[in-house]
């Protein structure tokens, strides 16, 4: 009997375990320039089917035993891969999306759990196809790029965070990752007026870029220096100033660099970038920057950048720190990553609101960027051309070194400020470009 009665119970619950319904009750959308993510914030989790349609492109997508509730009319679809949503009840208790698209893409979706920021979401990301033909024009592009006698300098600006990343937030609600993009667009602006030098933004919008693709986009812009900017927090709203940081290949310099780390390596976990399946890239991409001189390079212009902030305000600590960051881990681009402030402090989350103080930082870190190359152009760019020195040796003479760069006499005269005809042993001439 008492099995009886068990069982009973059992049966009487099933309607609200195994039958109750998930609900959508909030949609998000964040479009990239050739890509669109789009999440569903359901109660619970979900099973689902997701395919796709052509004559017209579509996907679709089946979410069994769940029901919308949130209106989808409200989302904003100008900039997106997606020309509208239409959704139905389907089989008496499942939920069909049906996506209206504007071109080919390659479909992706996977469900994530609740974390600090987020409940159970569904999320859906539509990559745009590249046809053949188009692949074939960009690789066209970039060998006459290539065989250009002297390149710019790349400078890869990355604002961290970004789209379902909002990163840390200030007491009055600021987000970090507008900020720092506000600062990354003012950082390109100042770098591409300097001559010989240019700048790329790793994002240009409210949309998430995953951490090895941040690095992907930098290695594919052919970078020689990658700068991201992130805004800090701490559980001490006391805590305040400007960090430096590169890539530490053994322990972090501090507890503090190591918290940060923590809290920035997070960033895909937030975003729904899974870590555990790495791919060739990405292990290649995560491999220990073993180079000196890419470890020395990120040294020098953090030491720089470092000096510049110091002229802003004050600096959490005088010298440069290491951490793991994972988007610092290219082992052939010197990377810093820059702490502009701490969001979480009251008095520098009002600061970082203001356009003066922004461009005070970017302009901090464009001079150390500057100082850097203005010292060590990389070899074949119009820097190099610009900044040529050489260290006279004993029995050489200015009509000797003139020929030998290629330069005209009058010129390197003029250029180093020479009257005579004497020279002395182990001085530098700047050699003038042309």
């Amino acid at each position: 009997m008492k099995l009886m009665q068990r069982l009973l119970i059992l049966l009487l619950l099933l309607p609200f375990t195994a039958w109750a319904q998930v609900e959508v009750n909030g949609v998000r959308m964040w479009p990239a320039p050739d890509n669109t993510r789009l999440v569903f914030d359901i109660t619970g989790p979900v099973e689902h089917a997701l395919f796709t349609l052509e004559g017209p492109n579509r996907v679709v997508i089946d979410i069994k035993n769940t029901r919308l509730i949130e209106n989808l009319s409200k989302l904003e679809y100008a900039k997106s891969l997606i020309k509208s949503i239409r959704s139905a009840p389907r089989n008496g208790g499942d939920l069909r999306v049906v996506l209206d698209l504007r071109k080919q893409v390659r479909p992706k979706s996977f469900v994530l759990r609740p974390n600090k920021e987020y409940g159970h979401r569904l999320v859906i990301d539509l990559s745009q196809e590249i046809r053949k033909g188009k692949a074939r024009a960009e690789n066209r592009i970039t060998k006459s790029i290539s065989n250009k006698d002297h390149r710019d300098v790349v400078i890869a600006v990355d604002a961290g965070h970004g789209g379902e990343d909002p990163g840390a937030s200030g007491p009055s609600g600021l987000k970090e990752k507008t900020i720092v993009l506000s600062i990354a667009h003012k950082l390109k602006r100042l770098i591409d007026k300097e001559p010989g030098m240019r700048a790329v933004l790793i994002r240009d919008g409210d949309y998430y870029v995953g951490l090895k693709d941040r690095v992907k986009k930098a290695r594919n812009s052919r970078a020689d220096m990658f700068v991201s900017i992130h805004a800090d927090a701490f559980h001490n709203p006391r805590a305040r100033g400007s960090s430096v940081f590169t890539l530490s290949q053994s322990g972090a310099s501090s507890e503090h660099a190591q918290l940060i780390a923590e809290k920035e390596n997070a960033a895909d976990l937030i975003g729904g970038v899974s870590l555990d399946d790495k791919d060739d890239l990405l292990k290649s991409v995560l491999l220990d920057l073993s180079q000196t001189a890419t470890n020395e390079a990120s040294m020098d212009v953090g030491a720089n950048v470092l000096k510049g902030l110091k002229r802003v305000g004050k600096v959490h600590k005088s010298r440069v720190e290491q951490a793991g960051f994972r988007v610092l881990k290219s082992p052939d681009i010197p990377s810093i990553l820059v702490e502009t402030a701490f969001i979480s402090n009251p008095a520098e989350e009002r600061k970082l609101r203001t356009a003066t103080h922004q461009n005070a930082l970017a302009d901090a870190i464009a001079k150390g960027v500057k100082t850097y190359f203005r010292d060590n152009p990389p070899p074949g760019t119009v820097l190099a051309m610009v900044n040529r020195k050489h260290v006279i040796a004993r029995g050489e003479t200015l009509t000797i070194i003139a020929r030998n760069y290629s330069t005209n006499l009058s010129a390197l005269r003029e250029f180093n400020n020479i009257r005579g005809d004497k020279l002395r042993v182990g001085e530098v001439l700047v050699i003038p470009p042309g």
